[in-house]
C-alpha cells in the first residue's frame, strides 16, 4: 500500500483473513508534517490497535532517521526522527507484535535527508529479508 508522502492512517486496513505478514514502516512523513514523536506514536498506536490480525503476523520497523538535506533542515527533525524509533520499539513491546529497527541498518539516504538511494533500497531489501529468516 505503498503511496507517496503517506502519513499513518486514521483507521487500519480491511485485511484478507490469510494475510501471512503485515509490514508497516510509517511515521517520517508525520514528523515531517510537523507532529511531534510522540503524536506520530499515538497515531501509530491507534492505527496498529485497529488491525485484526494475529499479533505475530505483525511487523513494525521504525524507519532509519532521517539526515540533513533538502527536506531536513535542523538537528530537531534528526532528534525526533530519533526518538519516534524508539517509541516504535516500546509500542511494539506494549502491543506484542514483531519489531525491527531500520535504523541499525545503515540505509544510505538521497540528497533530501529523507528517501534512501538505490544503493539503501538494495541495503533495506537485504536487511528485511534477514529480518524474515
Amino acid at each position: 500500500m505503498g503511496e507517496n508522502g503517506r502519513e499513518i492512517p486514521s483507521a487500519a486496513p480491511v485485511l484478507p483473513e490469510d494475510t501471512d505478514l503485515l509490514i508497516i514502516m510509517l511515521g517520517t512523513n508525520d514528523l515531517l508534517q510537523g507532529r511531534s514523536p510522540e503524536q506520530a506514536a499515538e497515531k501509530l498506536n491507534r492505527f496498529l490497535s485497529g488491525i485484526s490480525l494475529d499479533r505475530n503476523r505483525i511487523l513494525l520497523i521504525a524507519p532509519p532517521p532521517v539526515q540533513l538535506g533538502a527536506w531536513v533542515p535542523n538537528q530537531q527533525l534528526i532528534d525526533d526522527s530519533r526518538t519516534f524509533a524508539q517509541l516504535c520499539q516500546t509500542l511494539a513491546e506494549h502491543l506484542g507484535i514483531r519489531f525491527a529497527d531500520a535504523g541499525k541498518w545503515d540505509i544510505p539516504l538521497a540528497y533530501d535527508g529523507v528517501h534512501f538511494t538505490e544503493q539503501g533500497h538494495k541495503t533495506f531489501a537485504a536487511e528485511l529479508l534477514e529480518e524474515l529468516k
